[in-house]
Protein backbone atom coordinates (compact mmCIF):
# COMPACT_ATOMS: atom_id res chain seq x y z
CA UNK A 1 0.00 0.00 0.00
CA UNK A 2 2.91 2.37 0.75
CA UNK A 3 4.08 2.23 -2.88
CA UNK A 4 0.64 3.15 -4.26
CA UNK A 5 0.44 6.16 -1.95
CA UNK A 6 3.70 7.58 -3.21
CA UNK A 7 2.85 6.79 -6.83
CA UNK A 8 -0.35 8.81 -6.48
CA UNK A 9 1.50 11.62 -4.73
CA UNK A 10 3.92 11.72 -7.66
CA UNK A 11 1.10 11.49 -10.19
CA UNK A 12 -0.83 14.40 -8.65
CA UNK A 13 2.37 16.44 -8.44
CA UNK A 14 3.20 15.81 -12.09
CA UNK A 15 -0.37 16.65 -13.06
CA UNK A 16 -0.15 20.03 -11.29
CA UNK A 17 3.17 20.69 -13.08
CA UNK A 18 1.64 19.71 -16.43
CA UNK A 19 -1.22 22.14 -15.82
CA UNK A 20 1.28 24.90 -15.11
CA UNK A 21 3.26 24.13 -18.27
CA UNK A 22 0.02 24.18 -20.27
CA UNK A 23 -1.09 27.48 -18.76
CA UNK A 24 2.19 29.16 -19.72
CA UNK A 25 1.28 28.59 -23.38
CA UNK A 26 -2.21 30.08 -23.22
CA UNK A 27 -3.23 33.53 -24.36
CA UNK A 28 -3.66 35.73 -21.27
CA UNK A 29 -6.76 37.77 -22.08
CA UNK A 30 -9.31 39.17 -19.65
CA UNK A 31 -11.52 36.08 -19.87
CA UNK A 32 -8.85 33.39 -19.66
CA UNK A 33 -6.98 35.13 -16.85
CA UNK A 34 -9.60 34.43 -14.18
CA UNK A 35 -10.12 30.86 -15.37
CA UNK A 36 -6.35 30.32 -15.34
CA UNK A 37 -6.13 31.48 -11.71
CA UNK A 38 -8.91 29.12 -10.67
CA UNK A 39 -7.40 26.22 -12.60
CA UNK A 40 -4.01 26.87 -11.05
CA UNK A 41 -5.48 26.64 -7.54
CA UNK A 42 -7.69 23.60 -8.07
CA UNK A 43 -5.04 21.54 -9.88
CA UNK A 44 -2.50 22.05 -7.08
CA UNK A 45 -5.08 21.38 -4.41
CA UNK A 46 -5.65 17.84 -5.68
CA UNK A 47 -2.18 16.67 -4.66
CA UNK A 48 -1.92 18.90 -1.59
CA UNK A 49 -5.07 17.37 -0.11
CA UNK A 50 -3.93 13.87 -1.03
CA UNK A 51 -0.71 14.46 0.90
CA UNK A 52 -2.79 15.74 3.83
CA UNK A 53 -4.92 12.58 3.62
CA UNK A 54 -1.81 10.44 3.94
CA UNK A 55 -0.95 12.28 7.15
CA UNK A 56 -4.49 12.04 8.54
CA UNK A 57 -4.97 11.23 12.22
CA UNK A 58 -8.17 9.27 11.69
CA UNK A 59 -10.07 7.35 9.05
CA UNK A 60 -12.72 10.10 9.04
CA UNK A 61 -10.08 12.77 8.37
CA UNK A 62 -8.52 10.60 5.63
CA UNK A 63 -11.87 10.19 3.85
CA UNK A 64 -12.59 13.90 4.19
CA UNK A 65 -9.28 14.86 2.53
CA UNK A 66 -9.72 12.31 -0.24
CA UNK A 67 -13.18 13.72 -0.91
CA UNK A 68 -11.64 17.19 -1.19
CA UNK A 69 -9.07 15.83 -3.68
CA UNK A 70 -11.90 14.32 -5.72
CA UNK A 71 -13.84 17.60 -5.58
CA UNK A 72 -10.77 19.56 -6.70
CA UNK A 73 -10.26 17.15 -9.62
CA UNK A 74 -13.88 17.78 -10.69
CA UNK A 75 -13.33 21.51 -10.37
CA UNK A 76 -10.15 21.27 -12.44
CA UNK A 77 -12.13 19.61 -15.24
CA UNK A 78 -14.66 22.45 -15.07
CA UNK A 79 -12.00 25.16 -15.39
CA UNK A 80 -10.16 23.30 -18.15
CA UNK A 81 -13.37 23.07 -20.16
CA UNK A 82 -13.97 26.80 -19.80
CA UNK A 83 -10.56 27.78 -21.16
CA UNK A 84 -10.45 29.20 -24.67
CA UNK A 85 -7.82 27.32 -26.70
CA UNK A 86 -7.60 28.37 -30.32
CA UNK A 87 -4.61 26.30 -31.48
CA UNK A 88 -5.18 22.61 -32.22
CA UNK A 89 -2.07 21.54 -30.28
CA UNK A 90 -3.42 23.30 -27.15
CA UNK A 91 -6.88 21.77 -27.64
CA UNK A 92 -5.32 18.31 -27.81
CA UNK A 93 -3.24 18.96 -24.69
CA UNK A 94 -6.32 20.26 -22.88
CA UNK A 95 -8.17 17.04 -23.73
CA UNK A 96 -5.27 15.00 -22.32
CA UNK A 97 -5.36 17.04 -19.09
CA UNK A 98 -9.14 16.59 -18.79
CA UNK A 99 -8.62 12.83 -19.23
CA UNK A 100 -5.98 12.75 -16.48
CA UNK A 101 -8.14 14.82 -14.12
CA UNK A 102 -11.04 12.45 -14.80
CA UNK A 103 -8.86 9.43 -14.03
CA UNK A 104 -7.69 11.05 -10.78
CA UNK A 105 -11.29 11.79 -9.85
CA UNK A 106 -12.21 8.14 -10.44
CA UNK A 107 -9.22 6.90 -8.43
CA UNK A 108 -10.21 9.09 -5.47
CA UNK A 109 -13.80 7.87 -5.79
CA UNK A 110 -12.56 4.29 -5.64
CA UNK A 111 -10.41 5.04 -2.57
CA UNK A 112 -13.45 6.57 -0.86
CA UNK A 113 -15.66 3.55 -1.62
CA UNK A 114 -13.03 1.06 -0.41
CA UNK A 115 -12.21 3.04 2.72
CA UNK A 116 -15.83 3.60 3.75
CA UNK A 117 -16.54 -0.16 3.75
Amino acid sequence: MQTKRYDLEERTFLFAKDIRDFLKKLKKDIINLEDIKQLLRSSGSIGANYIEANEAFSKKDFIHRIKISRKEAKETIFWLNLLDCKEDCLKERKEQLVKEATELMMIFGSIIRKTEL
